[in-house]
Parts: C-alpha cells; structure tokens; sequence
C-alpha cells in the first residue's frame, strides 16, 4: 500500500468527523494529543474490530547509530509485556529500516500456529516478513507522524480477520493513533537527541543504580559536574527528576 494512499484514507476519516480510533465522535476534535490510557484503550477498539487477541504501539528511537523500536504501551499496560520486550530487540531492527522507507504493513505467521495465516497470505498490499516474536501470528502497521517521528503499531493473534477492504482503513487508524501519541510529548524526539554523550553516560550509570558520588568517581569527574549532568540531562528530556528521565530515555532507546 502506497504511503499517500494510507495518509489520504486518514484525512477522510477527520474530514468526515469520525473519531480515527473506531467510535463516532461527532464536533469533535479526534486528532488531538490523547492520554496514553485512551490510546491503549482505543487501540484496543482497533485489536478487537480484527480480532486481534494482542497489540503493541512502538517507536522508532531517534538514535542513527543502533536503530531499535521502543515500546511506547502494549496490551499489558500499564506494564510491558514479554513479547513487546522481544519485539524491541534484535529482531526489530530489520522493520526499523523497513519502517523509515516505506509503510507496506508486514504479517508473519509461526508454522507451528494455524487460524491467521491464510487470512495474512491473502491481503495483497501487505509483505511477508520473518517473526517479529516466537510462536505468534500477528501484522504489522508502519505509521509516520510530524516531526519525521514514525513508529510501528503491531496486533498479534491466531484468528486475525483482515481483507484488503478493511486493510487501509484499519491502516488509517493506525496512523491517526500514532500521530495523536505523537503529540503528547511534543518536541521530546528534538530534545533527545540534544543531549550529549557524557550526560547520556551519567543517565546509564543512575538506570544501574549508581549514585552520583559513585558516577563522578567512576567517570573521573567532580561530584558536582556529575550532578549538573544528570540535572541538564532531566531537563532536556522534559522530565520532573532522574529517575522519569531514566524512564524516558530507556523509553526512547537512548540507553539500555
């Protein structure tokens, strides 16, 4: 599927004042920034109109030197799941690269796993890709958004029911859904990517549970300088301290 084709079908469904997310929303402003609890309940809505028994809505991190996606919320929000988890391994970075060039969504299906697979094989504007997780069947949708932000928003289940009919339209929503988590943290992909190396070093060593005397000691640097570090890196990434900068930047795949 064509990336305008994707993005005209998304317009359509604002010009027509229906809520992108599933539900009719009629005066209202549906492509607004949204909490992350209604975004995981309206992708939901999605995960339950093809009957998807899972999903996942990811980010691709801003960092050019190891390019993973991150995991914004899964289907056990508030926590994250083993197969979100997974998802942002090793095995992500091929869609990673798929995702910044083009927005084919892509299936899989395990061999071992009947029910979804023929209904995959039959949609003609998708690919076939390697599993993004052991033993599921699942889709995969590349989503783009403002700022040159784009991401992958991925259902999984054994009796997923797609056709070529409902396929752009579920593509559409996709992308309305990111865009509007998209904008609950405006700027935050531009502030990331301000931040140096050394505070990034700082940010890693506190993730490990290191305090800043511990750090400046390990770094070689003054406990103040460290401290200015963690706090300039905090600011950058919008956050209320270290430990939701921490939060943050994991999040974002800044640091591991």
């Amino acid at each position: 599927m064509k990336h305008a084709q994707v993005k005209e079908a998304a317009a359509a469904l604002f010009n027509d004042q229906r809520n992108p997310f599933g539900a009719f929303s009629l005066g209202s402003e549906t492509h607004h920034a949204v909490t992350i609890p209604d975004a995981v309940r309206r992708c939901r809505w999605i995960a339950v109109d093809i009957n998807a028994s899972a999903f996942g809505l990811f980010f691709v991190s801003p960092s050019l030197e190891r390019a993973r996606l991150v995991a914004c919320f899964d289907s056990d929000y508030p926590s994250t799941g083993v197969t979100a988890k997974f998802i942002s391994g090793a095995s992500g970075e091929e869609m990673v690269r798929h995702c910044r060039i083009s927005t084919a969504p892509r299936w899989w299906a395990d061999d071992s796993m009947a029910g979804s697979r023929q209904t995959l094989e039959s949609l003609t504007w998708s690919e076939q890709t390697a599993p993004l997780a052991p033993g599921t069947n699942g889709i995969a949708f590349p989503v783009h958004a403002e700022r040159g932000q784009c991401g992958l928003v991925v259902f999984l289940g054994s009796d997923i029911t797609l056709s070529d009919d409902t396929l752009c339209e579920i593509h559409a929503r996709c992308f309305a859904l990111f865009a509007a988590v998209a904008r609950v943290r405006p700027g935050e992909t531009g502030r990331a990517r301000a931040i140096s190396k050394r505070e990034l070093e700082c940010l890693k060593l506190t993730a490990n549970g290191n305090t800043s005397e511990e750090i400046a000691k390990l770094l070689k640097l003054s406990v103040h300088t460290a401290n200015q570090y963690l706090t300039q890196s905090t600011q950058k990434l919008n956050a209320v301290n270290r430990n939701q900068a921490v939060a943050k930047a994991l999040r974002l795949g800044l640091i591991e």
